[in-house]
């Protein structure tokens, strides 16, 4: 959990905050999200996804296109010795990802936006954050 405003270095390298550091372990994997953001899953959590994965029917279009999208950006990554990662630049183009980005946990990912991109998601949300937790949550 937690919302964390940070920049990109001149070398495509972003800090991950402290607090995230010790449940993603070593190394870890970056891929395109959802949305024109992009996730980070531990290793563990990474291989759980790719099992879920490997059950979709590759006769299906959609399951194709999905795996191909988010597998092929796919990148393991390992922290310097500051806490930095560097942010491939195809995954960077992907998430327009200029100077300023917003790092956030969600349950069993981090999620990297580019601060333009995390503002218009919230400012589009903000309005129905009731009405979606209602749809949710009411039974």
């Amino acid at each position: 959990m937690g919302e964390f405003h940070h920049n990109i270095d001149e070398k495509n390298r972003l800090i991950i905050p402290s607090k995230f550091r010790n449940e993603l372990g070593n190394k870890f994997i970056v891929t395109r999200g959802i949305e024109k953001c992009l996730f980070i899953y531990s290793l563990d959590e990474w291989n759980k996804i790719v099992d879920k994965l490997k059950e979709l029917p590759f006769t299906r279009k959609d399951a194709r296109t999905f795996m191909r999208m988010f597998l092929s950006g796919a990148t393991e990554c390992e922290l310097d010795n500051n806490g930095r990662i560097n942010i491939p630049n195809p995954l960077k183009e992907y998430a327009n990802i200029k100077k300023e980005v917003v790092v956030i946990g969600v349950n069993e990912r981090l999620e990297i936006w580019s601060n333009e991109g995390f503002d218009d998601f919230f400012n589009d949300n903000i309005d129905n954050f009731d009405e979606i937790a209602e749809g949710l949550f009411n039974e």
